[in-house]
């Protein structure tokens, strides 16, 4: 099967298409889904390839790693006790392991990590969010969300942060956005109540105080965010970046709420984002769409920083 794998070392490391073994056996929990679609994480090239390459465990898939974490496609293979899926259904979902090997034509995945894709998405769409959206499902719940209470979201433009701000609104909280000049009017549309230009000075000096401060660009830290949590505020991080690793963990030993969000793949949570799709209050928002065969250019124009939403990977032609 074509799989995307590595070439080259360090700086010179690539993604490129190569052949590769389909996955040999499932375990009995497991679902063989032929995918359609991916999507690309930061998480995915925040860890250096050749590092994830040594980190692979042994037979889990042939070396190179194969990479990707989110996929949406339809079974075609299940284990023997698999009873919630049967071969033809359309799921969406990532695997909590180094990855989920979803850039390949085929991959491997545990039925408690995948749930049925939401009727009106397209394979695209529904590749867009599971480890973006679960992310900000998890990470508003982490950070207390209640109705009322205001939430600052530090990205609001990004993949994790244009699905946190209308998960905020669906949960009733008070949404601050934060974002370039640019993404102004694209955040209002979301549904933020409000929003802080970060190009126009440091608003963490002006913005006032939050119930919630959501960094899902994890280049924040609870230190440099202190003036902007109310007495009771609670600090949230995506992680991936040394600063905000180390300072999250010191901030709640002084016995402040500051946590990172450490995603767990359920297939409960999967739902629940599922049915928020189909009863319209949830939308994905993808950048742009890239062939299998361009899966390098992809993974460059996520770390441009640049992007309004999801950067999707299109595995096969059925996938918009």
């Amino acid at each position: 099967m074509k799989a995307i794998t590595t070439t080259g070392w360090g700086p010179n490391t690539k993604l490129v298409v190569t052949e590769t073994d389909a996955p040999a056996r499932l375990g009995v929990d497991d679902v063989l889904v032929e995918v359609h679609a991916a999507s690309v994480n930061p998480k995915d090239w925040k860890l250096n390839y050749h590092l994830a390459m040594a980190a692979t465990p042994v037979g889990t898939h042939r070396l190179p790693p194969i990479f990707g974490d989110d996929l949406a496609g339809v079974v075609i293979a299940k284990g023997s006790n698999v009873r919630h899926f049967e071969i033809g259904d359309a799921v969406y979902g990532m695997d909590m392991r180094l990855r989920t090997a979803s850039l390949a034509e085929q991959a491997r995945i545990s039925q408690h990590r995948v749930a049925k894709k939401p009727a009106n998405l397209s394979f695209n769409e529904a590749a867009s969010l599971p480890l973006a959206a679960l992310t900000a499902l998890q990470g508003l719940r982490k950070g207390g969300a209640r109705p009322g209470k205001s939430v600052l979201i530090i990205g609001a433009s990004g993949g994790v942060g244009t699905l946190a701000v209308q998960i905020a609104k669906q949960m009733k909280l008070h949404v601050t956005g934060v974002c370039s000049t640019r993404n102004l009017d694209f955040v209002r549309e979301l549904g933020a109540d409000a929003l802080i230009d970060y190009t126009q000075g440091d608003y963490r000096k002006t913005a006032g105080e939050f119930d919630i401060v959501f960094d899902v660009t994890s280049y924040e830290t609870p230190l440099t965010c202190r003036t902007l949590l109310g007495k009771s505020g609670h600090f949230i991080s995506t992680g991936g970046q040394g600063a905000s690793m180390v300072a999250t963990p010191f901030y709640r030993l002084l016995g402040k709420k500051a946590d990172t969000v450490v995603v767990e793949s359920y297939r409960q949570d999967l739902d629940t984002l599922a049915e928020m799709v189909e009863q319209g209050v949830l939308k994905p928002i993808i950048d742009s769409v890239f062939p299998l065969a361009e899966s390098e250019a992809a993974y460059e124009r996520n770390r441009s920083g640049r992007c309004r939403g999801k950067v999707v990977i299109e595995v096969t032609q059925s996938a918009h």
